[in-house]
C-alpha cells in the first residue's frame, strides 16, 4: 500500500514549509502592520514639516521685519506667506523625509518592535512596502505642488519680495536680439520694462539666406499679447536689386515676441508650470536664445526631486532598522549627514549645467543615480542581518 510523501512528512515540518512559502510572498494586501508604519511615516513627515515651518517663519520675520511693517497685512499673509511656506516646505522635502523615516524607525528598533516584526516571519523586502507606499504619497504631493500648484503662487511672493524686500527684477535688456518665427529677426539696442518701450529698433525678414524686407523704427512699445506699435518707422522691401521703401509716423503690428522672452529676471523659471516651462524651453530654442539653463534645471529638479522621495526612503529604512549601541541619535546623526551631502550634491551638480559643462538632464539626475546605488547596498546589507 502506498502512503502519499506530504502525509510522511511530521506536522511540524508542514506547518513550517507553508509558512515559508506563504512569508516569502509580498503580500499587498494592507494589514494591520502596513498601516501602523504607514501612519508613522506620514504622522512624523507632517509633524517635522509644521515644527521646521514655524522655526522658519521666525527667522524670516526677524530677517524681513522691516518689510512686513511697511507692506499691508493683508499682501503680507495672502501673497508672501501662502506662498513661503508651501514652497518652501516642498523645496527640502527631501529632506524632510529622509529625517522623519530614521526618526521613526530608529524609535521602533530601539522599541524592538522592527526584530519582533522580522522574528514573527514578515521578510524584510516584505518590511519596506509600507515604506514605499508612503514615499509614493509624498512623491505625489511634491509633484503636483512643484509642478502644477505652486508656480501660480510663486507669481505673487516674488512680487512682494520686489515690492517690499529687494527688487530683483530685471528692469532693461541690452542689445537683444532673437529670431521672432522662422526667418524673421528682431533686435532691439535697449529695452525699459516699466515704459515697455525698445529703442532703435529693427525687424529683418529673410527667405532663405536672401534679406527680403528690413524694417526700423525709433522705438516700439509692447500692448499686449503680440501686438507691438512702433513709432517713426521706415521699412525697405528688397526684389532683386530693386528696393522699395516706406516711411510713417505710427503702425500697429503683431510680432510674435513677448518681453518674457528676452527680459529674464531671477527665480522667473519658478513661476511656470511644467507645462508653460516646457513649452517656454522649447520656444526660446528654436528662438536661439542661451540663457534657459535655469529653465532646464527647473524642469529637471522637479522631476528628480519627486523620485528623490523613494530613493530616500530605501536608504533611511535601511540605515535605521538595525537596532545600534548609540541609540536614536547615531542614526539620526547619520542621517543630517547623508541629506545635507544630498543637497549639496544637488547645488554642485546643478552649476555643471550652468557653466555647460553637462546637460540640465544629466546634472540633476546624478544624485539621484548615486544615492539610489548607496540606497542599494545598504539594503542588501540590512536585509542580510
Amino acid at each position: 500500500m502506498s502512503t502519499d510523501n506530504s502525509q510522511r512528512k511530521p506536522a511540524s515540518k508542514r506547518i513550517l514549509a507553508k509558512a515559508k512559502k506563504s512569508f516569502g510572498r509580498i503580500r499587498l494586501t494592507p494589514t494591520i502592520l502596513d498601516r501602523y508604519i504607514l501612519g508613522k511615516f506620514l504622522g512624523t513627515y507632517f509633524f517635522s514639516i509644521i515644527l521646521i515651518l514655524a522655526i522658519v517663519v521666525m527667522f524670516d520675520v526677524n530677517e524681513k521685519l522691516d518689510a512686513f511693517l511697511s507692506a499691508p497685512f493683508k499682501e503680507t499673509i495672502f501673497d508672501y506667506f501662502l506662498s513661503f511656506l508651501p514652497y518652501f516646505a516642498n523645496q527640502f522635502s527631501p529632506l524632510f523625509v529622509f529625517i522623519s523615516v530614521i526618526f521613526f524607525t530608529s524609535k521602533m528598533a530601539g522599541n524592538s518592535e522592527i526584530i519582533a516584526i522580522l522574528a514573527s516571519g514578515v521578510s524584510f523586502r516584505r518590511l519596506l512596502v509600507p515604506y514605499m507606499a508612503g514615499a509614493a504619497v509624498i512623491a505625489a504631493l511634491t509633484f503636483a505642488l512643484s509642478n502644477y500648484i505652486i508656480p501660480p503662487t510663486n507669481v505673487n511672493r516674488l512680487a512682494y519680495t520686489n515690492k517690499y524686500v529687494k527688487n530683483r527684477k530685471v528692469e532693461e535688456g541690452l542689445n537683444v536680439q532673437l529670431m521672432a518665427s522662422p526667418g524673421v529677426v528682431a533686435f532691439m539696442a535697449r529695452y525699459d520694462t516699466k515704459t515697455k518701450t525698445g529703442y532703435q529698433f529693427s525687424l529683418d525678414k529673410f527667405k532663405g539666406k536672401t534679406l527680403v524686407s528690413r524694417m526700423t523704427a525709433r522705438t516700439i512699445k509692447y500692448d499686449t499679447l503680440n501686438n507691438w506699435t512702433v513709432e517713426n518707422y521706415m521699412i525697405r522691401d528688397f526684389n532683386g536689386m530693386r528696393e522699395s521703401v516706406r516711411f510713417g509716423q505710427r503702425l500697429d503690428t503683431v510680432i510674435a515676441i513677448e518681453p518674457r522672452d528676452f527680459i529674464i529676471s531671477r527665480n522667473d523659471q519658478e513661476t511656470l508650470t511644467t507645462p508653460e516651462l516646457a513649452s517656454y524651453i522649447e520656444k526660446q530654442k528654436q528662438r536661439g536664445v542661451a540663457n534657459i539653463s535655469q529653465f532646464e534645471i527647473e524642469k529637471e529638479r522637479r522631476y528628480a526631486m519627486t523620485a528623490a522621495a523613494f530613493i530616500l526612503t530605501l536608504i533611511g529604512m535601511s540605515l535605521s532598522a538595525k537596532k545600534v549601541k548609540g541609540g536614536m541619535g547615531i542614526n539620526i546623526g547619520i542621517g543630517l549627514v547623508l541629506s545635507f551631502t544630498y543637497i549639496l550634491f544637488s547645488s554642485v551638480t546643478s552649476s555643471f549645467a550652468v557653466s555647460g559643462s553637462t546637460s540640465p538632464q544629466i546634472a540633476m539626475w546624478i544624485p539621484n543615480v548615486a544615492y539610489f546605488i548607496i540606497g542599494v547596498f545598504l539594503y542588501k546589507r540590512a536585509s542580510s542581518y
